[in-house]
Formats: C-alpha cells, structure tokens, sequence
C-alpha cells in the first residue's frame, strides 16, 4: 500500500472490526444471543407491521407512521448485526473499505430517518388530542407521504455527506476499527489526514437532526399534555396517555444514546462505552420498540392475537 503524493486517496483496502470480545468461547454465545435477539426483533417489527396492513381500523396515521417505523427497525438492525454474525461465524473479521462506506451510509440514512419520523409522530399526536376537528384535513394521506417523503430526503442528504466527507479522508494505517460496525466516532481516529472538519459537520449534523426534532417533540408534548389534563373523563385521559406514553419511551430511548454517541466535539478514543452504545442503538432499540407499543397498545394486542389465533 504506497500514498500517492499531492492526492487525497485512501491506501486502505479494508479494515478490522475488532468486535465486543476477544475470547472465543464469549464469541460463539454472542453469536447465539444476537441471532435470537435479530429474530426476535425482525419477528416483532414485522408482526406490528402486518398487524397493521391486515386490520382496516389500523389504516389510520398513527399506525401509518408506526409501520414505517417498523421497517426501518428491521432495517437498522439489518445493516449492522448480520454481517457482525458472518463475522463471528468465519472468525473472519476484515470488512472492504467501500463495504464499510456502505454500511456507515445505510446505517445514518435510517437513523436519520428515525429522528425525523419521531417527530412526525408527535405531530401526528398534537393534531389528534390538540386539534381533533381538523385532524382528518391536516393529517391527510397527501400529508402523511408528504412527511414520509421530507424526512427520506432529510436523512439522505444527511448520510450522503458524511459519507462523502468521509471519503475524502486518508487511510493509510492502523486499520483496526475498535467497533463491531463502521460508523464516524472510531474512524476518525484511523485517519493520517486533519478531521477536524468532519468533525465539526458530524456535531453541527448531530446537533440539527437532534435538536430541531427534540424542539418539535418537547412543543408538540407541552401542548398534549395542557389538552389531556383538560379532559374530563378519566378513561380518556388514561387513552390519550397511553398512545403518547409509548412514543415518548421509544424518543428518550433513541435520543439519549444518539446524543451521547454523536454529540460531541474532538477526536476521542473509541472505548467499551461507545461498543455499549452501539448495542444498544442497532439491537436493543429495534428489539424493544415492538415489545413498548404492543404491550400499551390495546388495538394491537387486539388484532395480534385475532391474527395469531386464526393462524
């Protein structure tokens, strides 16, 4: 691997994911433990989704933006634990340098479209509890793709240039990636070039794809919680709680590990934290996210175990 001078090329053909363990043994029970935990999210997110494609009384815009969560859990989860389970499984732990691009740029794509979709969601709950006469004109199907559709293009745009900032970095040794994926925080420090610049887009990404949703979710909230506690009846203050109890779990859930991932200015040395983190934003997340809304989700309980018992 020779550098070209006066260019600004990666000589790195690929790197080494070094993985949650080094012992072998510890190895193959992660392998077993994150292929059930794989199952058990895919299982789940597709059951809500089906659930909500089968039943007609689900075709509302909740669920709408429910199932498109789904999806991108099952996508989350997907970029990131099969190929760490390929790993595990050939004790082959090398990923090319244009796979590892790749998966950093499927892996922000559907985060960001995570952030987004939250506050869509919460939104989705303003209008319904704040502005319920006019909640069937805002929140049309028109509207409901329309959000979709921003937020598609928000989240590649924002993966696109980190990807592209990325590339314009120099590998040229150490490659060992002290992760289990290829993501910014842990390939900054492998770089023989300044990333101060990407770091600086990286915080000022973080800050507005965090922030601005943070914003939206906490006024969307204020506003619910003033609506609910005008409420009369017990029972539907308990209803309209527990439809926004779930979305607000799944936000300080997905917020609070995204910002102590991303939030952060300077190059730091990738650490067992951030391999937690990690965990927990690619498997526990995506995994827990079914279990929240069906457990506080009356209709959904409903038609899984309609559907469940048909079958």
């Amino acid at each position: 691997m020779e550098s070209e001078a006066g260019t600004n090329r990666t000589t790195l053909k690929e790197f080494i994911l070094l993985g949650l363990v080094e012992s072998e043994s510890l190895q193959q029970l992660l392998f077993v433990l994150f292929l059930l935990a794989y199952l058990a999210t895919v299982g789940g997110n597709l059951s809500i989704l089906a659930a909500i494609l089968m039943e007609p009384k689900l075709h509302t815009p909740m669920y709408f933006f429910l199932g498109n969560l789904s999806v991108l859990d099952v996508g989350c989860i997907t970029v990131t634990v099969p190929p760490m389970l390929g790993q595990l499984l050939s004790h082959r732990r090398t990923i090319p340098y244009e796979a590892c691009l790749s998966q950093l740029f499927f892996f922000h794509l559907l985060a960001g479209m995570d952030c987004f979709l939250l506050a869509a969601m919460a939104y989705d709950r303003f209008l319904a509890i704040c502005r319920p006469l006019t909640y069937s004109t805002r929140m049309s199907k028109e509207v409901q793709r329309l959000l979709v559709a921003v937020s598609w293009a928000c989240a590649f745009t924002n993966a696109l240039t980190h990807t592209i900032t990325l590339s314009t970095l120099n590998f040229c040794g150490p490659n060992e990636v002290n992760h289990f994926y290829c993501d910014l925080p842990q390939l900054f420090p492998l770089s023989c070039s300044s990333t101060q610049v990407n770091e600086l887009v990286l915080f000022l990404a973080s800050f507005i794809l965090a922030g601005t949703p943070v914003v939206l979710i906490i006024i969307s909230y204020i506003h619910v919680a003033a609506a609910v506690l005008r409420i009369r009846s017990v029972e539907g203050r308990k209803k309209a709680f527990s439809t926004c109890g779930s979305h607000l779990t799944v936000v300080c859930l997905f917020y609070g590990t995204g910002i102590f991932n991303y939030m952060r200015l300077g190059t730091e040395e990738a650490s067992d934290k951030d391999k937690g983190v990690g965990v927990f934003n690619t498997v526990i997340n995506p995994m827990l996210n079914p279990l929240i809304y069906s457990l506080r989700n009356s209709d959904i309980q409903s038609v899984l175990r309609r559907v469940l018992g048909r079958k």
